[in-house]
């Protein structure tokens, strides 16, 4: 799909961008960021894109959702959905995404960090034939001990783990195609990595420079613990995308590792038995070589269970393992 704004014979479509947002405990930022994306709206009405906005109120407690009913009167453009408690960022984006209608869905937060007018900037970056285009806050203002240095550990990690050479990962503003996030399953603390999901499923990704600003209304809700959380799901995406498929060669190789450590303590017991006559008694090492040699043995048979498992659930899945781009 090509997000040129044209049709074959070079007159403007009518292209439907999406822009989904969770929003808690935001209803100072609802008007003015409403308005701030009208603008970015009416500039990409002129080239032939139309817009549609998703709010999703994750369970507020201060009137945000009241604000957005206000302001849906007179901006029909706006669709609502309204979670009964707070669910997190996730969830929300997972539910925008299940309503988004258009062929690019942009994401951003509701805070006013994020600038929509760095929205055009994505979506020509998309246009050069990448299926996901991640912002990166290069000057970012935020507390450099309470988020910038956790942030920097945390997007570490994920290169790391990950392959994927992004330097924001938690920089909400990000463009998706829509075929990208077809079958996509988020929970946890996962929104911060789908591009890292979409990578290990073969989908090209970029990064572009954007602006990002202090906060002026409201609070954060960044705190350790959604650092915990994004970092326990960071090592299930690691293991989901190495090992889905064969977790037979994880535990088996941790099985035998096992086994060969195992086996060179009992190999030292034998040769000092053999050559310096000294008897085998009962020491840590010994026990230690047989522990390892009896969780080595259950690792591998736990690799067996799990391929036994997997099999079983692709055969009775429509899911399959690979992705195909297109068919000629």
């Amino acid at each position: 799909m090509n997000c040129n704004p044209t049709d074959e014979k070079g007159e403007k479509s009518n292209m439907l961008i999406s822009i989904v947002i969770p929003v808690f405990n935001e209803k100072e930022n609802i008007q003015p960021l409403v308005a701030e994306i009208g603008k970015t709206a009416f500039s990409l009405r002129k080239k032939g894109m139309q817009t549609e906005l998703i709010l999703v109120d994750d369970g507020s407690t201060d009137g945000t959702f009241k604000e957005i009913q206000r302001l849906k009167v007179q901006s029909p453009n706006i669709r609502a959905i309204r979670f009964r408690r707070n669910f997190g960022q996730t969830a929300a984006f997972d539910a925008g995404f299940a309503q988004a209608k258009g062929e690019v869905v942009i994401t951003m937060d509701g805070d006013l960090q994020n600038d929509p007018a760095d929205i055009p900037l994505l979506l020509d970056k998309l246009n050069e034939g990448y299926d996901v285009v991640s912002g990166w806050r290069f000057e970012r203002k935020d507390a450099a001990f309470s988020k910038k240095l956790p942030s920097l550990f945390s997007n570490y990690l994920a290169r790391s783990l990950t392959g994927l050479k992004l330097h924001d990962f938690g920089c909400s503003l990000k463009a998706y195609r829509r075929e990208a996030l077809k079958d996509l399953r988020l929970f946890g603390e996962m929104h911060r990595f789908v591009p890292a999901i979409l990578f290990t499923k073969g989908f090209r990704i970029a990064e572009v420079k954007v602006r990002h600003r202090p906060r002026k209304f409201g609070k954060t809700k960044y705190n350790f613990t959604r650092l915990l959380k994004g970092f326990l799901d960071l090592l299930y995406i690691k293991f989901w995308s190495s090992f889905s498929t064969r977790p037979l060669h994880l535990f088996g190789l941790m099985g035998f590792s096992m086994l060969f450590v195992s086996g060179l303590i009992a190999a030292y017991k034998f040769l000092a038995l053999v050559f310096f006559s000294q008897p085998i008694e009962v020491t840590p090492a010994l026990l230690l070589s047989v522990l390892l040699a009896i969780l080595g043995l259950l690792f591998i048979m736990f690799g067996f269970l799990g391929e036994v498992q997997v099999r079983t659930y692709y055969n009775t899945s429509k899911e399959h393992e690979y992705e195909i781009e297109r068919k000629i």
